[in-house]
């Protein structure tokens, strides 16, 4: 019995967090934009995958003419679960606005969705996630963006409730008043449900003149482990999907990695404790929780070049939403 206990705290432990590669291909959505997708290179994770696939309806891209001014040292970032309808996003841009209604914002959103004729009404042999709420219509990722003027990316990663009774997806969204190209979907390997991150760039020039150039993800990871694991070990199921993201956001690019990892045990969460290790200049001034007072499962990691730096803040006000958001300054 000990043996046979040894033995499965090493298989829990020491990996068994299974393969994690990811292979790239092309797409092109309706307006022949290109996006990039990094999926699962595993067999069984892609056949897993593909009845959640089938449930939602395909990548929006909206385009805006760019309201942030030309020319900018400093950029807004905003990561923030927003719990699909509840979270005042207007209400917070404006806040953040104040009497500057051109500074530069780009949001990263967790749990935004999208309804009506885009959501694929009848899938066959469908997968889909628990309605979670989203009813109001002025909070779907485009009625936001036409309401702040800003362009959008939205990728869903999962079905909000059954076919036949709900015809919505969600997923993640960047959100941004200057142009964004680069545009990339990073499906992880599954777990418990499907997560897709979205990519872009944004890019501008300094007032004196100088260039600069910014890739941003917007990330949501697995809350649980799925029946595969017995639905224990969370964390092994995170870190699975985090080895696999960070594959994709290796080098030496200036980069903002965002979103809510679900990381139950805070700053010493394994997800956490190897993602900083590739974003080594990240730098947690402000500690508070993020989760309902309770759980710090928000995080913004950075690389920037010398000479740019960025300063972390939680928001005091959740604005509707369980989640505070993330409001990072990056000063090139």
């Amino acid at each position: 019995m000990r043996e046979l206990c040894l033995l499965l705290l090493l298989t829990l432990v020491s990996g068994c967090t299974g393969g994690y590669a990811l292979q790239s291909r092309i797409e092109a959505v309706a307006d022949a934009t290109a996006i990039t997708w990094h999926q699962p290179a595993l067999a069984a994770d892609a056949a897993r995958l593909a009845p959640w696939r089938s449930a939602v309806g395909s990548p929006l891209v909206v385009r805006q003419a760019a309201t942030a001014r030309v020319h900018t040292d400093a950029l807004t970032l905003v990561s923030w679960n927003v719990a699909l309808d509840a979270g005042d996003v207007v209400g917070l841009v404006r806040e953040l606005q104040g009497s500057d209604p051109a500074r530069p914002i780009v949001l990263l959103l967790q749990e935004a969705f999208r309804s009506g004729d885009d959501v694929p009404a009848s899938p066959l042999a469908a997968e889909w996630a628990g309605f979670l709420g989203g009813s109001r219509d002025d909070r779907e990722v485009d009625a936001v963006a036409g309401a702040l003027g800003f362009s959008a990316y939205y990728v869903p990663s999962m079905r909000n409730g059954a076919p036949g009774r709900h015809d919505e997806d969600r997923g993640n969204a960047i959100l941004s008043n200057l142009p964004l190209d680069q545009l990339a979907a990073i499906e992880l390997p599954f777990e418990r449900q499907r997560r897709v991150a979205v990519a872009a760039r944004v890019r501008g020039t300094t007032r004196d003149g100088r260039p600069w150039s910014l890739r941003l993800a917007s990330v949501h990871l697995d809350n649980l482990a799925g029946a595969g694991r017995a639905w224990i070990g969370g964390e092994l199921a995170r870190v699975r999907q985090a080895r696999g993201l960070r594959e994709v956001f290796r080098g030496e690019e200036p980069t903002v990695l965002a979103g809510d990892f679900n990381t139950w045990f805070g700053f010493s969460d394994q997800v956490y404790v190897e993602t900083a290790r590739d974003f080594p200049q990240t730098r947690v001034t402000d500690t508070r929780r993020t989760f309902r007072g309770m759980l710090r499962l928000d995080h913004v990691f950075y690389r920037l070049p010398d000479g740019w730096k960025a300063e972390v803040r939680r928001a005091d006000s959740a604005a509707g939403s369980d989640h505070h958001p993330l409001i990072a300054t990056i000063t090139f």
